[in-house]
């Protein structure tokens, strides 16, 4: 099922403009698809990066099953997934115009709006965050709810501007911990995550699956606030809060309106194709390193209690966006990166389109149609 797209992996210390990455070089301008169908033409042949948060991630499984699936091939875009551990960062890049398109939560949309630039969201993957704030099993006794960081904790993040420093700030402004209780430490995500439990450099830390199995089968550490589900983000944050997106700067996004559009085509035929297979088919379909780390069977047993978090539909949902700005204002602020004024100037509006979501669902329709084949199921 692969789909031919080589992966770049991001070096901490690598620039973007110098990294040498393996390019599908056959023209993507006519594909031939299951069943002999021939897909879409490209609307451009260019390549277009879309860098991604932390590919092993489940949170952000979508992209690399789109890729494994063939669903970019399908509507006719040429894309390569570059891998960076921090969202904060893969933001960055596609800010400097090292990538195109980001694939990160979509709480720095608004963050970039605030800081005088136009980022937005063209596909919403995730209806709730799927992290959890994980603390050290040996502060069980001590740490027994968030409003026990009182007079100071160190959490881990995977980046100073990534969303769980944001998320972890929001939650500690819930249980009522003013900022400079909490001394944010990057630790990353996955082997990185695990040695800082080990090595005490943390008290807490924010992660995903399936870093966080690994951390309850090490018996290193235990959930102290989960944010898998919707009711359980809304108990956390007092707020429900849509996570990964696809998003780019809107200059780019409107002057390559054909390109996004193939895009977001891939990631609706993707998230039909998990919303009607199994855990265990989706992970399957995933390479083998993935999960190689906890094993197969916790990756499923995982993916099988998260699922409920991806959205089928891909819009935002109404309300959402101002759910995320609400959870995270007064952290934020307090935090020093935000002002009361910058907030309420916020147009979320220009941070998100449906639009392109919307044209999706007739084009992967159409596809299928004339493939003879059911959406999700091919």
């Amino acid at each position: 099922m692969s789909s031919g797209i080589f992966t770049a992996k991001k070096g901490e210390r690598m620039k973007l403009s110098n990294k040498v990455v393996a390019v599908l070089g056959a023209s993507a301008l006519a594909l031939t698809t299951l069943g002999g169908v021939q897909a879409a033409k490209a609307a451009d042949s260019s390549l277009i990066k879309i860098e991604v948060g932390g590919l092993s991630k489940q949170i952000y499984l979508p992209f690399k099953l789109a890729e494994q699936l063939g669903m970019y091939k399908r509507y006719g875009v040429n894309v390569e997934l570059v891998d960076e551990p921090a969202g904060g960062d893969a933001t960055n890049d596609m800010v400097a115009g090292g990538v195109q398109l980001t694939g990160g939560f979509f709480d720095h949309n608004i963050d970039l709006q605030i800081l005088g630039k136009s980022a937005e969201s063209v596909a919403v993957l995730l209806k709730s965050p799927g992290e959890v704030e994980l603390c050290r099993a040996d502060l069980a006794d001590k740490i027994k709810s968030p409003a026990d960081w009182k007079g100071g904790v160190n959490v881990g993040v995977t980046g100073l501007g990534s969303s769980t420093n944001f998320i972890t700030r929001a939650i500690g402004a819930a249980a009522g911990i003013p900022s400079k209780d909490m001394h944010s430490v990057v630790i990353g995500a996955g082997a990185t995550f695990i040695a800082a439990f080990k090595n005490k450099t943390v008290d807490c830390g924010m992660t995903t699956e399936p870093t966080i199995s690994a951390i309850l089968q090490q018996k290193l550490g235990y959930v102290l606030t989960d944010m898998r589900y919707g009711n359980l983000t809304k108990a956390a944050l007092g707020h429900n809060y849509v996570a990964t997106s696809v998003y780019g700067m809107t200059d780019w996004i409107n002057s390559h309106t054909a390109q996004v559009q193939g895009v977001v085509n891939a990631m609706y035929d993707t998230m039909a194709w998990i919303d009607a297979h199994t855990p265990l088919q989706i992970a399957k379909a995933m390479p083998a390193d993935y999960y190689a780390g906890v094993g197969l069977d916790t990756y499923v047993s995982a993916l099988n209690d998260e699922k409920v978090m991806y959205n089928p539909g891909i819009r935002m949902p109404i309300g959402a966006a101002l759910g995320v700005l609400r959870a995270e204002q007064k952290g934020r602020i307090d935090y020093g990166s935000w002002t009361a004024a910058k907030v309420a100037a916020v147009k979320l509006d220009a941070t998100y389109t449906n639009s392109f979501a919307n044209s999706a669902v007739s084009a992967v329709k159409a596809f299928h149609a004339k493939a003879k084949t059911k959406v999700g199921q091919s």
